[in-house]
């Protein structure tokens, strides 16, 4: 075998080397679906769950909490959010691989002279390499790092969505319970009412029409009452889940202070179209596809491909040189990427104008409702210490033999309607509140001077 033929030979093996040693750079390492499964089902303690070093042990869980408290909480523990924080770094991956350069295709071919005058083998190798990837490197990167953005704008507002349901919850079950212990003591009242009307029936010193009444008062009470609790545990359930804490844990929940603020609907909105973080990851959602259509537009043009070739015949004629492939644009000229490119930035946009529309709408829809039932409890609020005072004298006068007690019970249940439908105000105005810091994006301690009117 010549010199020039072991020099071939070892090239060839040279390559096929380097080949397989490139091959094991990386690794594979298997990562079982069973175990984040059994540590998102055991933790049943908030201080068993974290995300990175955040951690809420400095949190006393015995003690009452706060719906603000929980909703900090709730960002943290929620399995959702550590869900969508892993979904996000994908992005982080894209943008990695995005200023990557592709490696070049290594082509080797070998041809066992069978027979003839020639005395060699014949070997050839290629080095083909995609210029594309230089032209396009920049607009590649530009559209990950807009999609990463996207993507963490997306989960930041997850995460706010979270930290505001939480309060929400927490809220209900605050006015849940307090209207629950009530209705409660109302149902007690009325049952005893019952229980002495069937007492002055027995003796013949009540009607039989006036037993009735009692019993339908009892009965709605009783209703009213089932129904509060049925809320409250539906409640617990909710905020458990959303916490991630097992179905039966119970916490205990001081309510907030509900701010007392005249807003300007419109002022809100402004404010909720610069800072809202789902329209921010719209935004950087059609920046990427700008990029998109930017480079779809530029496949049009050719596409060019350098290959560098080293061959050797089976008469031992040894060649270098280079080859210069592309595609002309004559037919196809990537118009159907472009079309898609650019329908899909339409479609992006009017996503964009339709959720402006929608948060619009939103804020003005709470802005309205929150001033109507401000306007209702004061009204209500107004009424309540008077039907109090009022039911506790005629107690007084029942007892004293002045009144019946029948008209007695008729004026402590008129005081207890009120002040349950105040407390049901008192929910609402604390949930639209709550519901308003949501949709503007922002606490309403900070848009004190920014949403308050003029």
């Amino acid at each position: 075998m010549g010199v020039a033929q072991c020099s071939s030979w070892r090239f060839l093996t040279a390559g096929l080397l380097t080949a397989a040693t490139l091959a094991g750079c990386a690794n594979y390492a298997p990562a079982p679906l069973s175990e984040p499964a059994n540590s998102v089902l055991a933790a049943t303690d908030l201080r068993a769950r974290s995300v990175g070093p955040a951690r809420p042990s400095n949190i006393d869980l015995a003690a009452p909490l706060t719906p603000r408290t929980l909703g900090l909480i709730a960002v943290v523990a929620s399995p959702e959010l550590k869900a969508a924080r892993a979904q996000a770094r994908v992005a982080d991956a894209q943008l990695f691989n995005a200023g990557l350069l592709p490696d070049p295709n290594f082509n080797l071919t070998f041809d066992k002279l069978l027979s003839g005058p020639d005395t060699a083998n014949g070997l050839s190798a290629q080095i083909v390499y995609d210029l594309m990837a230089f032209r396009d490197r920049g607009l590649v990167r530009a559209a990950a790092r807009a999609t990463r953005a996207q993507a963490r704008d997306d989960v930041a507002w997850r995460e706010w969505q979270t930290a505001g349901q939480a309060r929400l919850l927490a809220t209900r079950i605050a006015a849940l319970e307090a209207s629950a212990a009530l209705q409660a003591r109302v149902h007690d009242e009325t049952s005893a009412a019952l229980g002495r009307a069937l007492a002055a029936a027995a003796r013949g010193d009540a009607r039989a029409d006036d037993i009735t009444a009692r019993r339908l008062v009892e009965v709605d009470a009783a209703d009213r009452a089932a129904q509060g609790e049925r809320d409250l545990v539906a409640a617990r359930h909710d905020l458990n889940r959303l916490l991630g804490l097992a179905p039966e844990s119970r916490l205990k929940i001081v309510p907030d202070r509900v701010l007392d603020l005249s807003l300007d609907a419109n002022a809100l909105f402004l404010r909720a179209r610069v800072g809202r973080l789902d329209l921010k990851a719209l935004e950087a959602g059609y920046l990427s596809q700008e990029a998109v259509v930017r480079k779809a537009v530029w496949d049009a043009f050719p596409t060019l491909q350098l290959t560098v070739a080293r061959a050797r015949d089976t008469a031992a004629n040894q060649t270098i040189g280079p080859a210069v492939s592309f595609t002309p644009p004559l037919w196809n000229r990537n118009a159907g990427g472009v079309a898609l490119a650019r329908a899909t930035r339409e479609q992006l946009r009017a996503e964009y104008a339709a959720r402006l529309f929608a948060t619009r709408a939103e804020i003005a829809g709470l802005v309205s409702g929150l001033s109507a039932d401000r306007r209702r409890r004061d009204d209500l609020a107004a009424q309540v210490g008077p039907w109090s005072r009022m039911a506790a004298k005629a107690a007084a006068a029942a007892e004293a033999g002045d009144i019946s007690h029948a008209a007695a019970e008729a004026v402590r249940q008129g005081a207890a309607d009120r002040q349950l439908a105040l407390m049901a105000l008192d929910q609402s105005v604390a949930e639209q509140s709550v519901g308003l810091e949501i949709a503007v994006g922002g606490s309403l301690d900070d848009l004190a001077g920014t949403g308050r009117a003029p």
